[in-house]
């Protein structure tokens, strides 16, 4: 019973103080802004200069689209200013010494993005502003904003980019409205070159180096932040005595280039290397060609997707253009020269004649430095693959003597060629001439022997048609092997160019060598 006595007695005792706290805010609020005008600058006197002092703290970077040129961000904008209105006694209203009171009832700087993408350049969401006693104001709304971001391709996908928020009063000048870094005491001051319309010129601006707060952020999937300097300027035109001031942010991103190196750099360096295959498909299968359209369709795909990602640009062609252009230009010379070697594959006595210094260059110097060995020719055995025939040819004569001629097969052509005949026996060749025993001459059988010398003559043209054929067949060959020789060559052209294309273009990009560790 005692404890829910005691439990009772605090809660009532609570209840109490909290009403008390109540009355005494509520009435804090009712006191000072009773007579209060959010429209007119908070000062004693209009000619003296109220200080705003202004960070930026960034949530998060939500994109850098590259092809628009914007980067969509998500920040805090903390502002700090001193309202004299604003001031109270904390013993007065029950040791009150923080009130939040809605932004939207009292006066606030005006400052905005100067270089916004989207035509929203003031804060949407009005949440609470803390004062203090002493007149201090903290307001620090959230935005979203899309500032514009000029995008260097020069070095894409391995590229660093720095994109820059501009802040600043829109309707104040620095005579009114002093704005000045939150972090005033790490300012530095150093010179900067800045063009304008009278030319280059050098002005002093105010550096924070760590300029935006990042002790929020959440890190991207897609840039690192190297640094987040913040600059102030102060801009005098012959217009008006008040300088224009500005807080500049700089951004300096580097892109996480395992995405695009994935995705894009390795398909385009294989398809680069593919291009020197094609030399070593042989010519005898009709699909060299044909390589070299499906390279060149791939490479066109390759560039529809990178028109998609980049600006529409003149000034620079982006690092992966150069390599996908120098890759194109490997490709088209493939095509032609594969069309050259096609056409000395296929070239025959009939069509060209080999000259003797491309024999002695392409046959004999060549294939030797490029490890290059053509196979000897086949040796063919005597009588393996010749025609068979009978060693001797039995004629029918008067009475009981026959006449024979005997036929030797040729030892150097594996068709039925031959070297030599004798047309007739020798037992019988010193009788040509004189008369057989049965009284009949050599004049009386050359009748006989007519169809003989005929069939002779046949196989003569057949042994000279073999010849030529043997011969043309030699120089076909040998056209084909110089066609061997000149896709081996370039092989290695084509390979090395390959190799010293994708060195000099690609490892290039100085974000590649570059060790900066990241802020986040």
């Amino acid at each position: 019973m005692l404890i829910q006595f005691l439990i009772f007695l605090v809660l009532t005792t609570r209840s109490v103080w909290c009403t008390t706290i109540n009355k005494h805010a509520g009435r804090l609020f009712e006191d000072l802004l009773a007579d209060y005008n959010k429209l007119v600058r908070p000062v004693d006197n209009n000619s003296e200069t109220l200080t705003v002092r202004f960070k930026l703290k960034l949530s998060q970077l939500l994109d850098v689209h590259e092809k628009n040129q914007i980067m969509t961000t998500n920040v805090w904008l903390q502002h700090t200013w001193t309202d004299y209105k604003l001031k109270w006694n904390p013993s007065d209203y029950g040791g009150i010494d923080v009130l939040y009171v809605p932004s939207d009832m009292i006066w606030l700087p005006d400052i905005v993005l100067y270089n916004n993408a989207d035509g929203n350049y003031q804060v949407t969401i009005m949440t609470k502003a803390k004062l203090s006693p002493n007149g201090t104001v903290q307001w620090s709304p959230p935005a979203i904003y899309k500032s514009m971001c000029q995008i260097d391709v020069e070095w894409f996908p391995f590229d660093a980019q720095t994109c820059e928020m501009k802040f600043g009063s829109w309707t104040y000048g620095g005579l009114e409205v002093d704005l000045v870094h939150k972090d005033s005491h790490r300012v530095r001051e150093e010179l900067e070159t800045v063009v304008g319309l009278d030319g280059e010129h050098e002005e002093i601006v105010w550096v924070v180096d760590e300029g935006i707060d990042l002790s929020d952020y959440y890190p991207s999937v897609e840039w690192d932040i190297l640094r987040v300097p913040g600059k102030r300027h102060e801009k005098r035109y012959p217009c008006c005595e008040s300088p224009f001031i500005d807080l500049t942010y700089e951004i300096h991103l580097r892109r996480k280039t395992l995405f695009y190196t994935v995705n894009l750099i390795f398909p385009s360096v294989g398809i680069s290397f593919l291009t020197a295959l094609v030399f070593y498909l042989p010519s005898d299968g009709g699909e060299k060609i044909s390589l070299c359209i499906s390279i060149l369709i791939s490479l066109t795909v390759f560039f529809l997707l990178l028109v998609e990602i980049i600006p529409s640009t003149s000034l620079v062609i982006p690092l992966i253009g150069k390599y996908l252009l120098f890759t194109m230009v490997l490709v088209t010379l493939s095509v032609v020269v594969t069309v050259i070697t096609l056409n000395v594959h296929y070239r025959s006595p009939t069509t060209h004649t080999m000259p003797r210094w491309v024999r002695k260059l392409f046959i004999e110097i060549l294939p030797g430095y490029l490890l290059m060995r053509r196979p000897p020719p086949a040796k063919v055995e005597p009588g393996t693959i010749a025609v068979k025939m009978e060693n001797s040819l039995i004629l029918p004569r008067k009475g009981s003597h026959r006449y024979s001629f005997s036929i030797r097969p040729r030892d150097h052509y594996a068709s039925a060629m031959f070297d030599q005949m004798d047309f007739l026996s020798p037992t019988y060749r010193s009788s040509f001439g004189t008369k057989s025993q049965d009284g009949g001459s050599f004049a009386s059988y050359q009748k006989e022997f007519t169809p003989v010398r005929s069939a002779v003559d046949s196989v003569s043209y057949i042994a000279d048609h073999l010849k030529n054929e043997e011969g043309d067949q030699q120089v076909i060959e040998d056209w084909k092997f110089i066609s061997v020789v000149m896709d081996r060559i370039f092989l290695f052209l084509f390979t090395s160019a390959c190799i010293f294309g994708t060195v000099t273009i690609i490892l290039r990009a100085p974000t590649i060598y570059d060790r900066t560790v990241a802020l986040a």
